[in-house]
């Protein structure tokens, strides 16, 4: 079966009433199996989530000479004592994530040679940082024919300034920086729930990493790294679709598996759009009883808005009392999910870096099409408060990033069927 073929077909009306589960975060499980390189023998890594980036990130990781086994939630990687260095692979053009195999790679291989990798379309998403990073350490770092050359005779610790607290260039600086000899000081890094999982799981390798979450982060560089088995923390992001999703469609939906701490300022929005939000130590429950209100929304990094919400938001928005601005800071190009919500009877315009949305009491249906994986998912749930069904187009991109997405919709009451 095509997947670029199959289309969600949403009926309209459904309020979403129940318990959805969150598995493991898509923003940590691929780089903690990327930083299985720099280890050599069996990684274990549990809580993964059953979406299609983690297969993909599977068959890079392959072709750097690692045996990969996925069963159920748990991957094992056995890292050998030489990994290839060249990662040149369909797979790696599959997904933004994969460039995360750069700073492994030039730690244990002194040498990375990494296709140009794809991933959404939301927006340029230069590899600047990662390069003048690693040029710090004492790597020499070029694009050419396509492709991330990086080489160094030794890895030596440096002070590192990131102009913007980049996730990807935070973690690949990070990975390179746990075997450089010395010490490194990285300041303005990303302090992402997402950095602190994976400064964890190097430190039980055995790395000595200070400051994780904070804006700076110090690494004393080891000598070597040991295998260890880790516990994927929970997906933020998923988690506060689901809470999102309950109040779009005026529903109550307890989410598990995920900690509130991680989604302060989301669920601070929830409240003001006249949600009642509680919460537990890895959950936290949303219930809708009356029309939203309209609220702004600024994306930032971490600990503010995060980007990957924004379609979400504005799908709220578009059904919410009064009129909501909502900036994007991040990604430029994310705002191109805008113009398939206006097919949908939005009263939305885009300005700059900001979008308009006067809500209006219901959406209408029509077919519309996805761009990235969470514009897929924010189609789908502006689908369940539309009149009629809507045909959401380009369904592939989110079975990267949410997990039994139809299932659980449906098991929450929703009426949402894949079809080929």
């Amino acid at each position: 079966m095509n997947e670029r073929t199959e289309y969600f077909r949403v009926t309209g009306g459904a309020r979403l009433v129940g318990e959805v589960h969150v598995s493991g975060a898509k923003n940590s499980v691929l780089k903690l199996m990327a930083a299985a390189l720099l280890a050599e023998g069996t990684t274990t890594i549990a809580n993964c989530p059953d979406i299609l980036d983690v297969p993909f990130m599977a068959e890079v990781l392959r072709g750097l000479g690692c045996g990969v086994e996925l069963e159920g939630d748990v991957v094992r990687i056995d890292t050998p004592a030489e990994p290839k260095y060249q990662a040149d692979f369909p797979a790696v053009r599959q997904f933004r994530a994969s460039v995360c195999v750069l700073g492994p790679l030039i730690a244990r291989c002194r040498k990375a040679v990494v296709a140009l990798p794809g991933g959404d379309a939301i927006g340029s998403r230069p590899l600047d940082m990662h390069q003048a990073g690693l040029r710090k350490l004492g790597a020499h770092c070029s694009i050419e024919h396509g492709q991330v050359i990086a080489e160094a005779d030794d890895l030596h610790g440096a002070e590192i300034l990131l102009e913007f607290p980049s996730v990807g260039a935070t973690e690949n600086i990070l990975m390179a920086a746990v075997l450089a000899k010395g010490r490194t000081v990285i300041e303005n890094v990303a302090r992402e729930p997402e950095i602190v999982d994976l400064c964890d799981m190097l430190n039980k390798m055995g790395a000595k990493i200070e400051g994780a979450g904070t804006s700076v982060i110090k690494v004393d560089g080891v000598e070597r790294l040991e295998p260890v088995e880790h516990n994927v923390i929970g997906d933020r992001i998923v988690g506060a679709t689901w809470g999102m999703a309950a109040a779009l469609t005026g529903g109550d939906v307890r989410v598990n598996g995920v900690d509130p701490e991680h989604l302060r300022v989301v669920l601070g929005k929830l409240r003001d759009v006249g949600a009642e939000v509680t919460e537990g130590k890895q959950s936290f429950q949303v219930r809708q009883q009356e029309r939203p209100i309209g609220v702004n929304y600024s994306t930032l990094p971490f600990p503010g808005f995060p980007t990957d919400l924004q379609p979400i938001a504005i799908a709220l928005a578009a059904v919410s009392q009064g009129v909501s601005i909502i900036t994007e800071n991040v990604f430029e190009a994310r705002f191109r999910f805008v113009e398939e919500m206006i097919r949908l009877g939005a009263d939305a315009h885009t300005d700059g870096h900001h979008a308009v949305v006067r809500g209006v009491p219901r959406l209408s249906s029509a077919p519309v099409w996805a761009s990235d994986i969470r514009a897929a998912a924010g189609l789908v749930l502006a689908g369940l408060v539309a009149d009629g069904v809507t045909e959401v187009h380009e369904v592939h991109h989110v079975d990267r990033g949410y997990p039994l997405f139809v299932e659980n919709l449906n098991r929450l009451g929703a009426s949402v069927e894949r079809v080929s």
